[in-house]
């Protein structure tokens, strides 16, 4: 639909006509600056991840917290976008390229050079190479599976999970890929951004680089959260927990991260699970249930050989 941001301001106009106009352009630059945030984001924990070794393990953490500062930014340049109006195909493409950087790229990057490629190298050497070879591997399917993730978010049309839930609540089918590259970079900033000192524990981190990677593609359903209102005439107790979640988050940050990525990985497993639970229960026949009368066996027409 055309706009008149993107019409040539005629020259006959009146000025407030085209101040307006102005001022209408000006706006759809708002929600692109936030997108921008989002690829800087995505960027510096790239480099982060690159300079980040034993020796050097702060840069792995700064990689970290770089990725959980893109996620306000990408929450934040679509809602602006729809508070102002100003959305448009454009900032749409944008903003997918810009999670496929900082939500897919870094944080496979970022779970590789510190979970597999700073492993100790006096380990054996076979088994080492083995471990960094499955772990690039597992951390490239990580990176497929959100750009799969994002690209079905793109083409789909009211997509309904296959476990469907509460008709008031709004979901995701699949795990955003924001949220699973939080769950990458929460547990990367728990350990200060030490890396994994042995092989067994990068078999463990492989373990869960797959799952979240498979959340992402799956069909199940994880809460939105799209149904706050900011709006709402008393938002009083939303605003003082808010507080207390900022508050949390700065000054406990290791364990509020942590613990946040965790619940709402494992929330979307959880209500598979129960649904696929009462599914089994609904078509199993309780004690109370009737029964049906028994009905005497039929028995087909004798053939003339047969008598």
């Amino acid at each position: 639909m055309k706009t008149d941001a993107l019409d040539p301001i005629d020259p006959t106009a009146p000025p407030d006509r085209k101040r307006r106009v102005r001022l209408r352009r000006g706006m759809y630059i708002i929600p692109s600056l936030f997108t921008s945030g989002n690829i800087a984001a995505g960027y510096y924990a790239i480099t982060q991840s690159l300079q980040g070794s034993v020796q050097e393990p702060r840069h792995f953490n700064w990689a970290a917290l770089a990725i959980g500062f893109a996620i306000p930014f990408d929450a934040l340049d679509g809602r602006i976008a729809r508070m102002t109006k100003t959305t448009s195909e454009f900032g749409k493409e944008l903003d997918s390229l810009a999670d496929v950087i900082t939500f897919g790229v870094a944080p496979s990057l970022l779970a590789y050079t510190w979970g597999f490629q700073a492993l100790p190298t006096a380990m054996d050497a076979v088994r080492r190479q083995h471990v960094v070879e499955w772990g690039a591997f597992v951390c490239f399917l990580f990176l497929l599976c959100g750009a799969g993730r994002l690209a079905r978010f793109n083409i789909g049309i009211n997509i309904k999970p296959t476990n469907p839930g509460r008709p008031d609540r709004k979901y995701f089918v699949g795990m955003p890929i924001q949220a699973a590259a939080g769950v990458i970079a929460a547990v990367v900033h728990f350990f200060s951004g030490t890396p994994v000192p042995n092989w067994r524990i990068a078999i463990m981190w492989m373990t869960l680089v797959f799952i979240v990677g498979l959340l992402m593609v799956s069909t199940w359903r994880f809460w939105s959260g799209k149904e706050i209102n900011l709006a709402d005439r008393h938002p009083f107790r939303l605003i003082v927990l808010m507080g207390l979640a900022i508050y949390a988050t700065v000054f406990f940050s290791q364990y509020v991260l942590l613990a946040a990525a965790f619940i709402y990985m494992f929330s979307g497993i959880f209500a598979r699970a129960a649904y696929s639970w009462q599914r089994r229960h609904r078509r199993v026949p309780g004690p109370s249930s009737p029964v049906a009368p028994r009905q005497p066996p039929v028995h087909p027409p004798a053939h003339p050989i047969d008598r």
